[in-house]
């Protein structure tokens, strides 16, 4: 009776095991579909759809191919639906633009606590709306669910770079140009659905590891072209960017590459989104552009020095750093030494 009364006891757990394990096998293939990438594109598909320099000269065939890819990726996009969160700071206010800001992101040690970082400043900005956009082939559950939980108006989307235009671990930062595709991918998602009939906004590029001042999206929001302002920690100087004489831009303060049509960083413009749709409707980052020189390429597309607008105090305040979390090495070798003693930290607590 005794051994009778363990196998069934076995049989039970056998059998509420295999029900356990199907239901998180159904689980993960909901969560699978439910998530799958905006771009599910292959490698060659990927680098052949990536949006290319005006100057930069392609063949007839490469042409086609690009058109179509781009056909299919927007038609993705008008299916793709904007998530709302009602809140206080994100709330609608009809005589305010709208702040589109695109920030590109991807998968590091850091990267929940550089976007809970800048989600606690951009909780403050009233009608802001944020694309956040991920270098990945999926849309990952850590961003998905900080995002569900951000308290903000956002849009989330995805996009692999193309395996030649990546940058190893071994490379320098500065070697290649990080965010361009994401970049291109959120340019596109605003060309398709703002409406300049119902929408007046500026568009920002705010990368996850600056940090910013509430006050820079007040100084950006009535942009009638491009604003410009200064980035401090950036440029091989304490600041760098554009010296202003009564709103005009008269020269530039930089150390590094002064040579540029425009000295600046990513984080010390915006462009009113009317000029992108309408104006400059082609208008997009160059992924084979020498880095730090993706701004220059992108600006000259779109404007020169003489019509941008000096911000921020006639460009003598700095509301933007460039800081970039300095990424904790002793920590990442210490889980290394708990993964090879067996006892490594439980990978259900989210960092």
């Amino acid at each position: 009776m005794f051994v009778r009364g363990i196998f069934k006891y076995v049989i039970l757990l056998c059998g509420f095991t295999i029900v356990v394990l199907l239901t998180r096998i159904i689980e993960n293939r909901i969560e699978n579909e439910n998530f799958t990438a905006v771009f599910s594109l292959s490698e060659e598909d990927e680098y052949l759809s990536k949006t290319t320099h005006p100057n930069t000269e392609r063949s007839n065939q490469d042409i086609k191919t690009h058109n179509k890819n781009t056909k299919t990726n927007i038609n993705i996009l008008h299916a793709h639906q904007i998530n709302k969160r009602n809140t206080i700071s994100s709330s609608r206010s009809t005589d305010l633009p709208t702040i589109y800001a695109i920030t590109p992101t991807y998968k590091r040690f850091l990267q929940k606590a550089e976007l809970t970082r800048v989600a606690n400043t951009f909780r403050h900005v009233k009608n802001f709306h944020w694309i956040v956009v991920e270098d990945s082939r999926i849309k990952t559950n850590l961003v998905h669910n900080f995002l569900e939980n951000c308290g903000l108006k956002y849009t989330h989307l995805n996009i692999r770079t193309p395996k030649p235009l990546r940058r190893s671990r071994k490379q320098p930062r500065w070697s290649t140009s990080r965010g361009v595709e994401q970049r291109n991918l959120g340019l596109a998602w605003i060309r398709i659905h703002v409406s300049l009939n119902k929408t007046k906004g500026v568009v920002y590029f705010a990368d996850d590891d600056n940090t910013y001042d509430v006050r820079l999206f007040e100084e950006m929001r009535f942009i009638k072209r491009v604003g410009i302002w200064p980035v401090a920690f950036t440029g091989a100087a304490r600041w760098s960017g554009p010296v202003c004489k009564n709103g005009k831009v008269i020269g530039f303060h930089n150390n590094w590459k002064p040579w540029r049509s425009f000295p600046i960083d990513m984080a010390g413009f915006a462009i009113n989104v009317k000029l992108l749709i309408k104006v400059f409707p082609n208008a997009s980052f160059d992924p084979e552009v020498r880095p730090g020189l993706m701004e220059t390429s992108f600006l000259e597309q779109i404007t020169t020095v003489g019509e941008l607008e000096g911000k921020a105090d006639d460009c003598m305040k700095v509301y933007v750093w460039h800081t970039r979390t300095e990424t904790p090495v002793i920590n990442i070798n210490g889980e290394r030494q708990l993964i090879k003693l067996g006892v490594p930290s439980n990978l259900l607590v989210e960092t």
